[in-house]
Formats: C-alpha cells, sequence, structure tokens
C-alpha cells in the first residue's frame, strides 16, 4: 500500500497516548478521532494548520489556566486554592499596576492603585504567601507581567528554592514580551534594547536550567484589546516573535533548543469563524517561517503553542449577563481552534475585578465546553470547510502583506516569500524583522494602524452597521445592578506597612551589595540573571531592582505625536 497522509496521520495516532475516555456522541454514535481525504492536511502534520497532534483532545484536553490576582497575596492566595479545587487544572497570576511598572507599594507613584488591578508583590516575601500551599514544581504557572517580568520570575524562583522545590523542573510561562508593550499596552520600563537585553539573558538561562519553563509568551492579547483587526493581531504578534527568534539567533543559541520555550497569547472575539481561521493560520505561518527563515528542524521548535483569552473589550457593562454568553462563544472558538490552554472571563470584569462567583461561572464554562459538548472527540473538527479554509486563506494573506510592510519599516527590499534570501540575512545577523520593528515602534507606525482600525470600528458600531446587544440594539432589559468585589483601601495601607517592616528586618548593606552588583553584571555582556536572583535572595525589593536599572538605563519616554 503506498503511504499517503492519512495513513502517515493513522501511523502517528496509532503511536500516540489516548486518554481512557468516550468518545461517542451524547446518542453513542461512534465518532473517528479526526476526518479529511487520503491526501489532505492531518492534524499533527506540518505546517499544522489542523493542530500540532495527531490525537488533537483525544490525548491531552486544553489546560484550564484562569487568569487571577487581587488585593494582597493572601486574598490572591484563597482565589488560587478555589480555582485549583474546583478543577482548575493552572494558575495565571494578574498584577496590579505599581508591580506591572516596577514600582513598590510605598512609591508615591503607587498611592491608590495597590492590589487593585491585580496582586501586589514587592519580593519574594509576597511571592511565599502567594503560592503558600501550592506545589510549585507540580502547578504550571503563568505571569502576566512584560516590563519587570525578570525579576518578578526573579522572585518566582527563590520561593520556589525556599520551599524546597526544584526549579530546575518549573513549568509554566512568563510574558515578558516588551515589543507589545511598545505597540499597545504601554508597561515599559526602559528603552528596547536593555529590554531586550534582559529578554536575551532569559532566553538563555531558562534553556539551560529550566527546559520546560517558557520564557516568553508573545502576546496578540493587549494588540487585539487595544482595536487592531483579527488580521492585524495575528501579524503584529508573530512578527514580534519572529524578533524574539533573531534574538535568539544573535545570542548564539540553537533555534531546535530555544524556540520551543517560546509561547503565544492570543484574543478570542467574538466573531467566532474569522477567531478560528487566525488561530489555524497562526500555527501555519509560523510553522513555515521557523523551519524555512530560521532553520528549525525538529517539530517542537516548528510549534506554535498558545493561550487564548477571551476578549475583555467585547463585554458590556449594559446587560451583563449577555456576557457570559459572549464568553462561551469566544471561548468554543479557541476550543475548535486547537488552543493549548484558556481563560474564560467573568461576567462583570467590565466593572471590576470578578467576584467569586462570577469566577466561578467562568471556570464552567469551560468546563462544560470540555465535558458535555463533545467538541474533544475530533481532532480539527472544522477542518475542510469550504468557509474555514477560505478564511484561514484570507487572513494568512492579509497577515503576509503586512509582514512586508514591516520588512519595509527596516529597510529591508525582501518579502515574506522571500524565504531563503530572508534565511541569508538572519544568518548575516541582519535581523531584518527586528529592524523593521524597531522603526515601527520609533515611528509610530504600529499604534497608527490599530487606532485606525479601531476608529473604523467605532464609526461601524455608532452607524449601528455593527451591533452589539444592549449597546446600540434589543437595549431594554430587566438586569439588575450587579454586586462587585472592591479591594479596600485598607489592603495598600496594610501592604506598605508589611513593606516597611520587612526592609527594617533585613541586612541592607547585603542589599546594597547585591544590587550594586547587579548594575555591575549589567555593564558587560555577562548574564544577569544570578547578580539578580543574588539581590531577590535577599530581599530586594522589585522598586529597588528596577530602580537601580532605570538609573542605569534611563526610562523611556514614547515621542509625541500629532
Amino acid at each position: 500500500m503506498t503511504e499517503n497522509a492519512r495513513s502517515r496521520w493513522q501511523a502517528r495516532y496509532d503511536a500516540s497516548r489516548v486518554r481512557e475516555a468516550d468518545f461517542t456522541t451524547l446518542s453513542g454514535m461512534e465518532v473517528a478521532p479526526a476526518y479529511g481525504t487520503d491526501d489532505s492536511e492531518w492534524p499533527g502534520q506540518f505546517p499544522f494548520t489542523r493542530g500540532l497532534y495527531p490525537t488533537g483532545y483525544r490525548g491531552r484536553t486544553w489546560t484550564i489556566r484562569q487568569f487571577a490576582g487581587f488585593g494582597n497575596a493572601q486574598q490572591t492566595n484563597e482565589r488560587y486554592h478555589m480555582i485549583l479545587g474546583r478543577g482548575g487544572g493552572g494558575l495565571s497570576v494578574a498584577f496590579d499596576m505599581p508591580t506591572l511598572m516596577g514600582r513598590d507599594s510605598d512609591d508615591p507613584k503607587s498611592l491608590g492603585e495597590v492590589g487593585h488591578c491585580g496582586v501586589a508583590i514587592d519580593s519574594v516575601a509576597d511571592m511565599e504567601v502567594l503560592f503558600d500551599g501550592i506545589d510549585l514544581g507540580a502547578v504550571t504557572t503563568s505571569m502576566t507581567i512584560s516590563g519587570p517580568a525578570v525579576p518578578v520570575f526573579c522572585m518566582m524562583l527563590v520561593a520556589a528554592e525556599r520551599a524546597g522545590v526544584d526549579t530546575g523542573v518549573l513549568n509554566g510561562t512568563l510574558q515578558t514580551d516588551i515589543f507589545k508593550e511598545y505597540i499597545a499596552q504601554k508597561e515599559w520600563l526602559f528603552g528596547p534594547e536593555p529590554h531586550l537585553r534582559l529578554i536575551g539573558d532569559l532566553m538563555e538561562h531558562c534553556a539551560e536550567r529550566i527546559p520546560d519553563y517558557k520564557p516568553l509568551s508573545v502576546s496578540g492579547y493587549h494588540i487585539r484589546e487595544a482595536g487592531s483587526t483579527a488580521a492585524q493581531e495575528l501579524a503584529f504578534t508573530l512578527a514580534d516573535g519572529f524578533g524574539y527568534v533573531e534574538l535568539g539567533l544573535s545570542r548564539g543559541l540553537d533555534v531546535d533548543t530555544f524556540a520551543p520555550g517560546l509561547s503565544f497569547f492570543f484574543d478570542a472575539h467574538v466573531d467566532f469563524f474569522e477567531e478560528i481561521a487566525k488561530f489555524r493560520a497562526a500555527r501555519r505561518i509560523w510553522a513555515r517561517w521557523l523551519r524555512d527563515v530560521y532553520g528549525a528542524e525538529t517539530e517542537k521548535a516548528q510549534w506554535l503553542r498558545f493561550h487564548t483569552q477571551t476578549a475583555g473589550v467585547s463585554l458590556t457593562a449594559q446587560q451583563p449577563y449577555n456576557n457570559v454568553v459572549r464568553t462561551g462563544i469566544e471561548a468554543l472558538s479557541a476550543v475548535l481552534g486547537g488552543t493549548n490552554s484558556l481563560h474564560t472571563n467573568a461576567l462583570d470584569e467590565t466593572l471590576a475585578l470578578p467576584s467569586e462567583q462570577a469566577a466561578e461561572i467562568a471556570l464552567r464554562t469551560q468546563q462544560v465546553i470540555m465535558e458535555e459538548t463533545g467538541v474533544v472527540n475530533v481532532a480539527d473538527p472544522l477542518g475542510g470547510s469550504w468557509y474555514v479554509e477560505a478564511l484561514t486563506d484570507q487572513i494568512e494573506a492579509e497577515a503576509n502583506a503586512i509582514f512586508d510592510r514591516i520588512l519595509a519599516l527596516g529597510g529591508s527590499p525582501l518579502t515574506h516569500g522571500d524565504t531563503e534570501a530572508l534565511a541569508e540575512a538572519t544568518r548575516n545577523g541582519e535581523d531584518p524583522v527586528t529592524r523593521g520593528l524597531l522603526r515601527g515602534i520609533e515611528d509610530g507606525w504600529f499604534m497608527s494602524e490599530i487606532a485606525e482600525a479601531a476608529f473604523t470600528y467605532q464609526v461601524a458600531l455608532e452607524k449601528g452597521e455593527k451591533r452589539i446587544v444592549g449597546v446600540n440594539c434589543h437595549e431594554h432589559s430587566v438586569t439588575h445592578d450587579l454586586e462587585i468585589l472592591r479591594v479596600s483601601h485598607e489592603v495598600e495601607t496594610e501592604q506598605v506597612r508589611l513593606l516597611a517592616e520587612r526592609k527594617a528586618g533585613r541586612d541592607q548593606a547585603a542589599v546594597d551589595a547585591a544590587l550594586a552588583r547587579m548594575v555591575e553584571v549589567g555593564r558587560t555582556e555577562d548574564n544577569m540573571i544570578e547578580a539578580m536572583l543574588d539581590a531577590c535572595r535577599v530581599e530586594a525589593t522589585l522598586g529597588e531592582i528596577c530602580d537601580a536599572l532605570r538609573a542605569e538605563w534611563g526610562e523611556y519616554r514614547e515621542p509625541a505625536r500629532f
């Protein structure tokens, strides 16, 4: 028998581990693990349009990773235990604004913000409380932070050390994606070059010492939430990812070693089929670039693994219970698009941090999809749909056109189709995508593209061409006001008191010496991670570490544009 795509898939499926589960329909009908023609692409086959694994979710379901954080570390720890106790499979840490900006809770600029949009973390002591009773060696942990991501990660490593966990076995994801901060979210500390230096150090450290931990989660979520189209989200995010690949290669790292440590974070918006097509196109584009441009030879290095969060921007304050429906539809699109992990937003998140009841409903939304709907039974069940395949091709084409514009911004005459020439340019250290990214940031090109897309959509809403239930149509409702979670001002008062107590009780000379040593290493080409870990071990605070680096590298100020 001549081997075809179907038989190659079947051989790999038969050799894979499959969960012990009922893979029949609600009525008891048997369904195959995947469908296609003899020569069509099958799940687990390059370029992975239909998913990374031949088994789909029959082998392993997506990780239910709920994003949570508020108040102080103790309050957030209690929420984490609730999530894990009710079936969550992983944690995702939300930090408050001072932490996201690398400032301590007692900094004057932190006044009124401590604990309000996430958890306040000032030092390793807070990290110990945050993960108290949680085995960091067994639970995958994601941390959504970019500007001060590296020192926050070091604090988590030291907290794990103190808990007796072998840090070499840690698994999870650190966002770290500074490109998207300049493009969309605006939470940076320094200029691009110092941030990229720290990210390169982190990539080296994880590749060598923590192989399962993903030091970079390239984030399209915030780009989409800022108002981009689906194709812009896809293209800007993958281009950022290409920039980090070029960073790793410039450090002399082996792409087959470090590329598996790159993961992605996408938005699942409310246009059901567009989102599914976006996810399928993302895997395909990434695999081709990694193989053909950057020379990745192993499948793991070509795989695009991604986490998804349902669209916060789609939630409405009007008729907030409608948000449960929106979130369910968005979550289903992520699942049908093959997400590797998923966070579902709570119905009240447009008003405040989620209440415990709303957080449970969000968690149960994923569990209903996973346990009741049968969508886990078949890999890429929409593969072969004329509409879905055409939409996948269309989004890929739009993304490719954007890649060409980014390359042109960097002064490259090449296009996405010039794979051999792009590969040669990369081998020569020209970093063609990175140059385009930096120029686009400097010129404000990315921001203007997103602003134009957001404006176009807003005009369509105001004209009634695009409709949102409860906002510009079907506006009458019996919905009552929600009881929302409110963070007491006492959280800030107590956090500042604890911080003062901890500072008074530490060895200040050891802190000063560790910070000075960290800055000294930063002036060389040596890796800074060990020096930063030493600073964390003596209870240097996040603000002290970041302030020492701000004094050395300066603060970034976005140029004024009109």
